[in-house]
């Protein structure tokens, strides 16, 4: 992942114009030559949490930490890459791709992919900068992903699909980097719109824009506990779920995924399985129901509601799925004794990273240093508090004039 570059208590960031100039003076000084630029954001899900791979719903939102890309071609099929937060600069050639195990994986992954898929292999020189926290659960990788492959397609003036463009993004963290993540966190960094959730259905790539209320924040609590989730217990869950639907499968014909299992149907044929492969898929179907139901719930301006299923979803992960921590778990019982929260919830892939709340505005303040003191106090550690817009999806930056 890329590492961010915050401090506690979200400081605010450049203005685009400033970042665009320093970004592209920073190109120059290192190739010597002029750049486009292009952006793409992280993404905090509110409901709807490892349910994407099951071919089921979610409802994530764009955030106002993203990941820039400036870029110039090449000739030839190498490619220089800077990492601005690391200060590494990788090189490798399309003509022999091999994953190097590390952050430009996910940049050598997206040139593979979109190679594979047509189009022309020429190389480019690349300068990556990003905002987005890294191993916080507000997918740095996807952020990263998909503003190269936005990038490489614009220079090639080659047709700009944004659901091809996911598709081949996820492809290249499943097949090239090793994580086996459904399609929620690149989808969302090429559709994403300025104050706005998205609730997308996974299987057919529906999707609907939901206004997030203009009375209530998205406040982001990072544990500041890091995870990698390319292998172990994320890919371990994957095949849990897979496992249930094999054996479900037996005695309801036609399922394909957890998607297709009604709660119904698992609570009649649940002591077909093992009590671990039971707990994951009940996580899984009921999650999927709590999708659908927050989804009206935002639509009706239920906010009580919505965030009575965000408490209840935190608690299916914990219990069922059990990908929380003990981190996790205490910023969301703080917050659920906080005067002004709807709701609170771990969100990503878990093992540490963020909770994701929704805050009423007045309260926010003081829900920020409430909440910071009492997790300093419990852990010792100063939690990074980001209250964050849902914002627009990948898209080119104008250069400095």
């Amino acid at each position: 992942m890329i590492p961010g570059s915050l401090t506690a208590n979200h400081p605010l960031l450049p203005d685009a114009a400033t970042r665009a100039r320093d970004i592209s003076s920073r190109f120059k000084d290192l190739f010597g030559e002029e750049c486009q630029l292009y952006r793409a954001p992280g993404r905090v899900n509110l409901i709807g949490e490892h349910t994407d791979y099951n071919d089921g719903f979610v409802m994530p939102a764009a955030i106002d930490f993203d990941c820039w890309v400036a870029i110039s071609a090449s000739d030839g099929s190498e490619f220089t890459v800077h990492s601005v937060n690391l200060g590494e600069t990788r090189e490798f050639d399309l003509a022999h791709p091999r994953p190097r195990h590390d952050w430009s994986d996910y940049v050598q992954g997206v040139a593979v992919m979109l190679q594979k898929s047509g189009l022309p292999a020429r190389g480019a020189k690349m300068l990556v900068s990003s905002s987005v926290p890294m191993g916080g659960g507000l997918s740095s990788s996807a952020a990263l992903e998909v503003a190269t492959g936005y990038a490489l397609l614009d220079m090639q003036d080659s047709p700009r699909d944004l659901l091809q463009l996911a598709l081949a993004c996820q492809q290249a963290e499943n097949e090239f980097v090793g994580a086996h993540c459904g399609i929620m966190d690149q989808f969302i960094s090429c559709h994403g719109k300025a104050d706005h959730a998205l609730m997308l259905d996974c299987r057919s790539m529906e999707h609907q824009l939901l206004p997030i209320p203009k009375d209530a924040r998205l406040v982001i609590c990072n544990t500041m506990v890091k995870h990698e989730i390319s292998g172990g217990e994320y890919n371990t869950r994957r095949a849990q779920c897979e496992e249930g639907v094999r054996l479900l499968s037996a005695v309801l014909p036609g399922i394909a995924a957890l998607r297709d299992v009604t709660v119904q149907d698992f609570e009649w044929h649940r002591e077909r399985l093992s009590l671990t492969i039971q707990k994951r898929c009940r996580h899984v179907i009921t999650e999927n129901q709590r999708v659908l139901a927050a989804a009206a719930a935002l639509t009706q301006h239920d906010l009580a509601s919505f965030g009575t299923l965000m408490f209840e979803s935190h608690t299916s992960l914990r219990d069922d799925y059990e990908v929380s921590c003990s981190e996790l778990d205490f910023l969301v019982q703080v917050a659920q004794g906080m005067k002004g929260v709807y709701g609170a919830r771990m969100t990503g892939g878990g093992f540490g990273g963020c909770t994701v709340n929704l805050v009423a505005v007045e309260a926010v303040a003081d829900f920020q240093q409430k909440l910071a003191s009492a997790y300093h106090a419990h852990t010792g550690t100063v939690p990074e508090i980001y209250v964050s817009t849902a914002s627009a999806g990948v898209g080119r930056v104008q250069a400095p004039g």
